[in-house]
């Protein structure tokens, strides 16, 4: 017996440690429609940095991604995250997803893609009675390309999205190198922390890195510690723009805690920390350069 696939049917579901671990205050994460600024505008500091101090959320996935269900256990379904690679699970990142935020309809065939390029690209149905607002490299089956907008598969069915807010892709194709890595990781500058973050409303520092190396059609793991495990090793004075920066503790001999993406000039474009904004910073003579315990290449064979 085959296991049950869904996709997901909001702009961004959050995928939770267990169903235990939303709180009241995470209530406007849980709904369909979701309500993402909502959410995280009424959310100060510390019950920020409870998302990752008690761990209670693991990753995020985009409307449309589809996820392999495990179980069902009151209005939560157990999940699996394909595109989302982990040594957690070798079928992709596992975690939990309100049961409400998924949809039944699957599209079997995915040659050719349309990737959102811009933040919060607008997808409208074929009746315009149903609009949702899409994040930055939410990927959806092409149909159809007209003269001014795409045709796509959605969840809640075939739907329109201007041609200036996304690009075709083809699936598992790398179509660029390091620097279009840095130039479509420069338009997040200032944009806050968020732990387990994977859209344009907030990334963590590995979902940050994962996303950037997506947009030139590279998949790489999620969690800092696995993307290091994999790409090609640099050494020191090798680097190059769209290189994978890993830190770790004791002066960079402890575990993986951070990754950052090389920016050229001795300097690395990064999502920090909970309370802190995406930013590009020097290494040289901080604690950066101390704990410096690897480089990973991505975007080159």
């Amino acid at each position: 017996m085959g296991l049950t696939r869904k996709t997901i049917s909001v702009t961004v579901a959050t995928l939770w440690s267990n169903p235990d671990s939303a709180r009241p205050l995470d209530e406007k994460a849980l709904h369909n429609p979701v309500n993402l600024e909502g959410w995280l505008d009424q959310l100060p500091y510390s019950p920020r940095l409870e998302l990752c101090d008690n761990n209670l959320v693991q990753s995020q996935v985009l409307y449309g991604e589809e996820v392999i269900i495990l179980e069902e256990k009151d209005n939560w379904s157990h999940v699996i995250v394909p595109s989302q690679p982990s040594s957690k699970d070798s079928r992709g990142y596992p975690g939990w997803i309100p049961t409400k935020q998924l949809s039944t309809e699957v599209y079997e065939e995915r040659c050719l893609t349309v990737t959102v390029n811009k933040h919060g690209a607008i997808l409208t149905s074929l009746s315009n009675e149903s609009v949702h607002q899409l994040s930055y490299q939410t990927r959806l089956p092409l149909l159809e390309e007209g003269s001014e907008e795409f045709l796509v598969w959605t969840p809640h069915g075939e739907s329109n999205l201007k041609k200036v807010d996304g690009e075709i892709t083809k699936n598992d194709m790398i179509t660029g190198n390091g620097e279009d890595i840095v130039r479509n990781a420069e338009q997040f500058v200032g944009l806050l922390y968020l732990w387990g973050g994977m859209s344009s409303y907030g990334y963590d520092c590995s979902g940050f890195s994962y996303n950037m190396t997506r947009t030139i059609g590279c998949t790489i793991p999620r969690d800092a510690t696995d993307q290091m495990k994999s790409g090609k090793v640099i050494d020191e004075g090798e680097w190059r723009k769209g290189d994978l920066l890993f830190f770790a503790y004791e002066q960079g001999k402890g575990s993986v805690h951070h990754v950052g993406i090389y920016y050229g000039d001795g300097k690395m474009i990064h999502s920090p920390c909970t309370g802190r904004f995406i930013e590009i910073t020097p290494l040289k003579g901080t604690l950066y350069e101390e704990e410096l315990c690897g480089i990973r290449r991505y975007w080159e064979n």
